[in-house]
């Protein structure tokens, strides 16, 4: 064989990833939250993309050019081959089951749907508030403490300790500082800071700036004037109601079994963690993307929610416009903007139809969890979906992240369907999640005289046709949050 250099002419495959590869693969694992937001941005990038509202238009502004591809990696190959069959997007086909959908057609934003920084911006000229919106607001836990502090303290150096007190709670309500730390930072005496933080403790809500979680009960009982020597007692040994150890519990605080009940339910009744609602906003409500409703001949319907849409449409006549008037740059730009929104448009379309297809498939899968509950729940694995649709795993893993279906039976992800098979003893095989369920169930039928070991538990779903082993079950019971089964027997040995 001869060495030396010579030239050679290959010609291979491969898939590139190109900005708009890119962006449609992004835009399947978006939540609808994420997607408004991409589309607020490319509306002000681009603009020949506009809303049916002229006024919610942003200014033209023009983009960078577009970085030069890049080799796509071996995780996203699958996907784009998807993605760039048919030069664009692939055409679906009909979802398995009957649905509505509402197409990108030439239209505006959804109903009650709006963009921009000043989206929610009140000027001179509009409404007042409503008196229930004023309302509705608090005032965060240190200005409430700072009222109090100011009422409760007259002398300047108890109220610069209880301020100083006040900036060291954490989220909880603890004082997690030492006492003496405090007093030696602000140069005065320990008893001072004390006398000053037990004043403290009984402000609303009662219970903040204790140390430990006997003294943070110990406040709100206080506070009731519940406190004697049976509870401070009980609160002196919690290791031992953590236990459900009543017989020594009612031994060390000298009462019987049925005052002892009492006494746990009011320790129960209490707030650990005072400070720890105070100052969190109110979750924003799940907002589904699909809705699922029942249709008249016992199906089940499914559309996309209008309100998680972001319509958008492309100005044909201020391209033409451009291409016709302008000159060689002014053509380059706005081809390049046309381009790049006819690929937006699509790609919105193209994840609307896969979301709404894959959402079909997976309510045909379980349509027993939704007539009849989640003890019904099949398994299902990505796999199974994938080649019911005709997409690769990767991509329903994409759509069912950050997706939600609004069924009859309450607001679910789409991952939630997917659960493990656990074996059946004749041969049909049984969802994780139902034997969760299931194992939920049993312990909640128990009595005090009839606590159910694991193995006890094993034999029960066995003899129900479910293959399980011991580990198994305990591993389920701890992750439900179940305590064992001599726990469970204390506990329901005294009911509180």
């Amino acid at each position: 064989m001869a060495l030396g250099p010579r030239l050679e002419f290959r010609q291979t495959q491969s898939l590139v990833m190109t900005p708009q590869l890119r962006q449609a693969i992004k835009l399947l694992q978006f939540s609808n939250l994420d997607v408004a937001a991409f589309v607020e941005e490319e509306l002000e990038r681009n603009p020949l993309l506009e809303r049916e509202d002229p006024e919610a238009r942003g200014d033209p502004l023009p983009d960078a050019a577009d970085s030069p591809p890049a080799p796509a990696p071996e995780t996203d190959r699958a996907d784009l081959a998807e993605l760039v069959r048919a030069g664009t997007l692939p055409e679906q086909d009909r979802a398995p089951l009957d649905h509505e959908f509402d197409g990108y057609e030439a239209s505006g934003p959804a109903d009650g749907m709006s963009f921009g920084p000043g989206a929610g911006a009140r000027g001179f000229d509009t409404e007042a508030p409503d008196l229930a919106e004023t309302l509705a607001t608090r005032p965060s836990l240190r200005e409430h403490l700072g009222e109090q502090l100011r009422l409760t303290f007259d002398d300047r150096v108890d109220r610069l300790i209880a301020a100083h007190l006040v900036a060291l709670l954490d989220p909880a309500g603890r004082l997690g500082a030492e006492p003496a730390h405090v007093a030696a930072a602000l140069g005065t005496s320990l008893e001072r800071v004390e006398a000053v933080r037990r004043r403290m403790m009984g402000f609303d809500p009662p219970g903040l700036f204790a140390r430990s979680l006997a003294e943070c009960l110990a406040a709100q009982l206080r506070e009731k004037n519940r406190l004697d020597p049976a509870m401070a007692a009980l609160l002196d040994n919690l290791d031992l109601l953590a236990r459900r150890d009543m017989r020594r519990l009612a031994a060390i605080c000298g009462v019987d079994q049925d005052d002892l009940a009492d006494m746990a339910a009011e320790i129960r009744a209490l707030d650990p963690k005072p400070g720890a609602g105070w100052d969190s906003a109110a979750l924003p409500p799940v907002i589904p993307d699909v809705l699922m409703r029942a249709g008249p001949a016992g199906d089940w319907l499914l559309e996309l929610n209008p309100e998680t849409l972001p319509r958008v449409l492309v100005n044909e006549t201020l391209s033409a416009r451009v291409a016709r008037d302008g000159g060689r740059e002014a053509r380059g730009f706005v081809a390049e903007k046309l381009a790049t929104a006819n690929w937006l448009v699509k790609s919105l379309q193209q994840r609307a139809q896969t979301i709404l297809k894959v959402s079909a498939e997976i309510v045909q899968r379980q349509e027993a969890f939704f007539r009849h509950g989640v003890s019904h729940l099949r398994p299902l694995i990505l796999r199974d979906i994938a080649d019911a649709v005709s997409l690769h795993e990767s991509t329903i893993s994409r759509v069912t992240s950050n997706k939600y279906i609004a069924t009859p039976r309450g607001v679910f992800e789409l991952k939630y369907f997917f659960t493990t098979a656990l074996g059946g003893t004749g041969g049909e095989s049984h969802s994780a999640e139902a034997v969760r369920h299931r194992i939920r169930a049993l312990v909640g039928a128990e009595t005090a005289s009839d606590i159910l070991s694991d193995d006890a538990i094993v034999a029960a779903l066995r003899s129900e046709g479910v293959d399980i082993a011991r580990r198994t079950v305990a591993k389920y019971r701890e992750a439900l949050r179940i305590p064992s089964s001599v726990q469970r027997k204390r506990e329901k040995a005294i009911p509180a």
